[in-house]
């Protein structure tokens, strides 16, 4: 199959490295804003034949749909920051191709009740164009990283699998990740971190729908496995509290990070200080937005990898009746080591982990093992094919019993 690429960062890179070992993939083109850096990682996979350089501006709907009809892709993904999902995403649908992304659309928080009510929320523009996508034929495959992708796949198996009635799904991400020689380093696109985590946190629950509460709010100390042992998570907004339950059948979902208490007191400030806003101020008579500055004065966090040491944990908490009966609580997870990314791929942890997922995914499709029309998240194909091939690629999932809560993932503490 031919994929187009958009984006040659930390994740588009990390792509192209996982690609280049499956014979799946014959062609990849990579297209990025940035010549000198898309060229450079073309030139590192050394297979000039395979793989191949293009610039785009991901921000303009025309560039892509230009490159998409002269690439004639058998997919697009985006390996773009969320800010880049509505041009990108409409040039697929125009030019009438399979598109794949790792985060969805952003959210806008409610005007009067932010900390209440869901304003416009993550994926929204995309989940509300299903029935477009499905009249032509075509396949979006919304949220296809690990967060959300993964731990949507995990939620998936689980209510198939191995509960006959689900009552929380907790999706849970802890690391014990160092980056040395830097007092504050974010291991993924500070960009997105800060629209993500000091965005409103969205919850959903069968009886009472969506609803929002205050950033880094309902603290649990949550015990991750293989070592990297006990993190405090807190609810961050995220895609899976809108993907899952479309498709999973709970009565609960949602999303914590372990962000630790110093990575959150610098998001907090940078928000006291306004410097997470993406509207331009006037400096020195240029305009430019403050988020932009604090992304472009931090280190590029694919550049980290020499630096990190470590583990990252992705998982689902799944609470409910198991199918024999009785009262179950599993947590599903994926653990990579960054030595182990770094020796095999050249990539840091984060963002191969990231990567690994919509290469399955594309397999899986050229394969016919999924297939789809519409807007569909990972929830809405076979987990179990999912998983296995993750273990073909040497990077299986794990899964832990945990003691039984009596009111699921959110009484831990």
């Amino acid at each position: 199959m031919k994929i187009l690429v958009v984006g040659a960062g930390g994740v588009g890179a990390a792509f192209a490295a996982i690609a280049q070992r499956r014979p799946a993939f014959e062609r990849v083109v990579l297209a990025d804003v940035a010549p000198e850096r898309v060229k450079a990682v073309v030139a590192g996979l050394g297979e000039p034949s395979r793989f191949s350089a293009e610039r785009v501006d991901a921000s303009s709907k025309e560039d892509l749909v230009s490159l998409i009809a002269r690439v004639q892709p058998d997919a697009v993904l985006n390996a773009c920051d969320p800010r880049f999902n509505e041009p990108i995403f409409g040039a697929a649908f125009e030019a009438r191709t399979t598109y794949l992304d790792m985060a969805m659309t952003l959210s806008r928080p409610h005007p009067q009740r932010p900390y209440e009510l869901p304003g416009q929320m993550l994926g929204e523009h995309q989940l509300e164009r299903h029935e477009a996508w499905e009249q032509a034929g075509l396949l979006a495959l919304v949220g296809i990283g690990v967060e959300p992708g993964l731990s949507d796949v995990f939620a998936a198996y689980a209510s198939q699998e191995l509960f006959s009635s689900v009552e929380e799904v907790g999706v849970r991400d802890g690391a014990d990740l160092v980056v040395e020689g830097y007092d504050f380093a974010p291991t993924f696109s500070i960009w997105t971190t800060i629209e993500e985590c000091l965005n409103p946190p969205l919850i959903w629950e069968r009886e009472r729908g969506f609803y929002t509460t205050t950033p880094f709010s309902e603290p649990e100390v949550f015990d991750f496995p293989e070592g990297i042992g006990k993190v405090e998570c807190v609810n961050v907004e995220h895609e899976e509290v809108v993907l899952i339950p479309r498709w999973v059948d709970c009565e609960r979902v949602t999303f914590k990070y372990g962000l630790g208490e110093e990575f959150i007191d610098v998001l907090r400030t940078l928000h006291k200080l306004g410097l997470d806003s993406t509207e331009p101020v006037s400096v020195r008579d240029v305009k430019v937005a403050p988020r932009d500055v604090v992304a472009a004065a931090l280190p590029d966090p694919a550049t980290l990898g020499e630096r990190m040491t470590g583990r990252t944990c992705a998982g689902t908490w799944i609470t409910g009746t198991g199918s024999d009966g009785r009262p179950r609580s599993t947590y599903l997870y994926h653990v990579v080591d960054n030595e182990h990314t770094m020796r095999e791929y050249g990539s840091q942890a984060v963002v191969w982990q990231t990567a690994v997922n919509p290469v399955v995914a594309l397999e899986l499709l050229d394969e016919g093992v999924w297939k789809g029309s519409g807007v569909l998240g990972p929830e809405a194909f076979a987990p179990k094919p999912f998983l296995d091939r993750l273990a073909e690629l040497g990077s299986p999932h794990g899964q832990q019993e945990l003691a039984v809560e009596p009111s699921g993932p959110g009484a831990a503490g």
